[in-house]
């Protein structure tokens, strides 16, 4: 008696939503039909609900469906399929698995196709079928980026949230007049002192300054991802950029892919109105690619300008810088002085600051500040109790898993719709109008990866400068326990380290006092405990204070 053939029922749908023909009943019911109709024995069903065809990992049922071929208990002689697309959309994929259940004696059979691989023309068919179901998804993608190119060269936005600083309306970009005063002072910061990207974040949140929330975001204050993604960003001087980031294959992998930057991308004019000049967005990329850089010294190699960027101007609020007078013939010393870069009208700003300021008289006053403060016994006390103190960074680390969960789901919906995309059948009557809202939908999803992606940088980059800034304010209260000691040994370029991890600002008189003291307040980079109390500025207005700071850049600090 002849034995009745054995078979695996496999379907796949990649949304619960389908059109008719393709939902998993409708798919079971034609199997099973077939089956009888062929007198075949049904031994087991498998159903991949919402799992894409584009490889075979994702798909735990057609997974283990493979395992029971390999393990060849069930000793089945097919396996059906509605569509070949159904069984898979990779064309290695497909041929792999088909070729591993051949070395099993097992065969395909896509029922709605005709193709039977036990036949002579079935592998060749799958083969070629398989191909043209790659190249297919394949141009729909080309099509696309192609489509999303060519509005970039229209000057117009590709989807997606706005950039901070503006607003969409109407596929729009119009400037968000609460947020575009930020780009400006990000711009002019950088542009026009001597702030790097972190000085620049610094600024803002130490200065009033907040970042309206917005997509989720939970951030309100400014890191240097943030400050550095406005400075690279080309929009804020009216252009529209293509390809900045783009999507490619994870090396050593089949269909894994990554977002990568691009160091080089076309730029466009665009429709919408520029938030800074283009002049002054190519002035930031200039100093972007010489912070690159060091300078190399020309004058004393041993001589650093130890308030440098701390000093700032009383006219016009921007650093001191330190300059240099060339020794002359008649005593052959060489002079450095602090002065304010803006009275040379290098940078179009006005500054009526017109004293040079010898930097040895600057230098030893803000060393008797410090002295005058660790001198003070309730100082002493409070900073010893401050040094190996924890941070709690629970919180933040919470936010992180929070947003890392957000992404998790963004990129399951780019997944599912990526699915639709690809099982959306070119007959249908809508085609144009189901693949084109598809499509804005993926270009969502991009940018929201984007967005949170970034979101959780910052929290990174927040979490690690709080760590880093615990160290280093453990480092720095070691340090001002013997600073008396300690800081007439170092040299100036480690005086000046020290200053600048410790201050943050100096803010000087316009004009010299007759005590003599220029500094009319200190701001720290840690809060400090002065006068029995948390502070992080410092004002010399006390006589008493005054005077003993007085008295001490004479002695110099003990």
């Amino acid at each position: 008696m002849k034995r009745q053939k054995k078979c695996y029922l496999y379907t796949r749908v990649s949304t619960a939503m389908q059109v008719d023909g393709y939902s998993l009943d409708a798919q079971k019911d034609k199997l099973r039909k077939y089956a009888e109709y062929q007198d075949m024995t049904i031994v087991s069903e498998f159903s991949d609900a919402g799992f894409s065809g584009k490889n075979i990992k994702g798909r735990p049922e057609f997974l283990r469906m493979m395992e029971k071929i390999e393990s060849g208990k069930d000793n089945v002689d097919f396996v059906l399929v509605f569509k070949l697309s159904r069984f898979g959309r990779n064309a290695a994929d497909v041929l792999n698995s088909l070729q591993t259940m051949q070395d099993y004696g097992v065969n395909l059979i896509c029922v709605e196709d005709g193709i039977d691989s036990s036949k002579d023309a079935g592998k060749l068919m799958i083969s070629v079928l398989s191909a043209v179901a790659e190249i297919e998804r394949e141009n729909i993608r080309t099509q696309t980026m192609a489509g999303r190119e060519q509005k970039a060269k229209e000057g117009k936005w590709n989807g997606g949230f706005a950039p901070y600083g503006y607003k969409l309306e109407k596929g729009q970009l119009l400037i968000a007049d609460g947020e575009a005063e930020i780009i400006r002072i990000i711009y002019d910061r950088y542009i026009h002192t001597g702030d790097g990207i972190g000085a620049v974040a610094k600024y803002l949140n130490h200065n009033g300054y907040t970042k309206k929330l917005r997509q989720n975001n939970t951030i309100s204050g400014f890191s240097e991802s943030f400050v550095k993604a406005v400075l690279d960003n080309p929009v804020y001087m009216g252009k529209i950029a293509y390809g900045r980031r783009r999507t490619e294959k994870k090396a050593g992998t089949r269909n894994e892919m990554h977002v990568v930057e691009q160091s080089e991308y076309p730029i466009y004019e665009g429709c919408h109105e520029a938030i800074i000049s283009e002049s002054d967005w190519q002035l930031a990329q200039q100093k972007r690619k010489i912070n690159a850089y060091k300078r190399e010294k020309v004058h004393d190699i041993d001589h650093a300008h130890i308030l440098s960027g701390i000093l700032k101007c009383p006219c016009c609020g921007k650093s001191l810088y330190g300059n240099i007078a060339k020794a002359h013939s008649k005593d052959r010393y060489t002079r450095y002085y602090y002065y304010c870069k803006n009275t040379l009208g290098e940078t179009g700003h006005q500054c009526s600051f017109r004293f040079n300021i010898e930097q040895k008289e600057m230098n030893r006053i803000t060393a008797a500040v410090i002295s005058a403060m660790v001198r003070d016994e309730r100082f002493r006390d409070a900073i010893k109790k401050k040094i190996g103190t924890a941070v709690d960074i629970s919180e933040m680390e919470e936010r992180i898993e929070a947003l890392q969960e957000q992404l998790r789901q963004v990129q399951g919906t780019k997944t599912r719709l990526e699915h639709q995309m690809d099982n959306l059948a070119v007959t249908d009557s809508y085609y144009e109008q189901k693949i084109a809202d598809l499509q804005r939908r993926y270009d969502e999803q991009y940018h929201k990866t984007e967005m949170i992606e970034a979101q959780i940088e910052e929290w990174h980059s927040r979490m690690l400068n709080i760590q880093q800034e615990k160290i280093s304010a453990d480092n720095i209260y070691q340090l001002l326990l013997a600073f008396d000691k300690l800081y007439d040994t170092f040299s100036e370029v480690e005086q000046r380290d020290f200053m600048r991890a410790f201050i943050e600002r100096i803010d000087i008189y316009p004009e010299k006092p007759k005590n003599g003291c220029w500094i009319r307040n200190i701001v720290f980079n840690f809060p400090m405990p002065v006068h029995g109390r948390e502070m992080k500025t410092l004002p010399l207005e006390s006589q008493s204070t005054v005077e003993t700071v007085a008295l001490l850049a004479k002695e110099g600090p003990a």
